[in-house]
């Protein structure tokens, strides 16, 4: 954070603690007064350096959880096209106690390291409700990829989807046609069909939905979670992802 945008501020805080009586009228201060009561500033901030650091933090803080609680507003008032839009497909436990969203793109390197510590904590846990929210960003081949695994679920069904969701993020190279249709051969789907599907209008739908969401809660990269009630933009570890569903599963109770 820019010293600049905050010195004024703390330049009147050490100066009220410095010289109060200089401090209590500033809007009527002569120019010698106003030389005084810079000189004097600069003086308390010299001997009590400290005192920088300290508000530093306390405006870090303060700023941290003014945007935590409009995170939260945010959750609260697109609850529905969070976790309750039709087409979204959900991993783990479907009556899962705590539910978790996730707009991911499959070419992302942070969802990608991200992708097994999720797992770890559905398997672990075994009560939480994963939302996957396609949101393909990094180009074409993004969007390619989330239309192809959507296509599979259409042509294939849920099971397809699900493969190719685990196998998308973990394939290197180049998404192409061609390579797409080659893994899901692989796994045992029918790689070709799965082309011939990826007009089908519901993809359309989905995508644009989820691009129209994300707008609305100011979501612009990949990963973004959503745990229970508390927004999460960008990669966290396993170990903090349990403690947030720890924190929100304790907040139902």
């Amino acid at each position: 954070m820019s010293l600049r945008r905050i010195a004024p501020a703390l330049c009147l805080a050490a100066a009220c603690l410095a010289t109060p009586a200089l401090a209590t009228d500033i809007d009527n201060m002569t120019e010698a007064e106003r030389e005084a009561f810079r000189t004097e500033v600069r003086a308390y901030l010299l001997e009590n350096p400290e005192v920088l650091m300290e508000a530093i933090s306390v405006l870090e803080e303060r700023q941290a959880n003014a945007e935590a609680e409009r995170d939260l507003q945010l959750v609260a008032a697109n609850a529905p096209a969070l976790f309750g839009m039709e087409g979204d497909y959900v991993l783990g436990n479907p009556d899962g106690d705590i539910t978790v969203v996730e707009f991911q793109d499959y070419r992302c390197g942070y969802c990608r390291r991200a992708a097994p510590e999720v797992t770890e904590l559905l398997e672990s846990d075994g009560n939480i409700r994963l939302i996957v929210k396609e949101f393909p960003i990094l180009g074409e081949q993004s969007v390619l990829a989330s239309r192809f695994a959507l296509a599979a679920r259409y042509v294939a069904g849920d099971t397809a989807y699900e493969d190719l969701h685990y196998a998308l993020i973990e394939m290197r190279g180049d998404m192409t046609e061609m390579s797409l249709a080659s893994l899901a051969d692989d796994l045992g789907y029918d790689g070709t069909a799965i082309l011939a599907g990826m007009d089908d209008p519901r993809i359309d739908e989905i995508l644009n939905a989820n691009y129209a969401l994300a707008q609305t809660m100011g979501i612009s990269g990949t990963p973004t979670f959503v745990f229970g009630r508390q927004l999460v933009r960008g990669y966290i570890p396993g170990a903090q992802m349990e403690a947030i569903v720890a924190e929100e599963r304790s907040a139902l109770q």
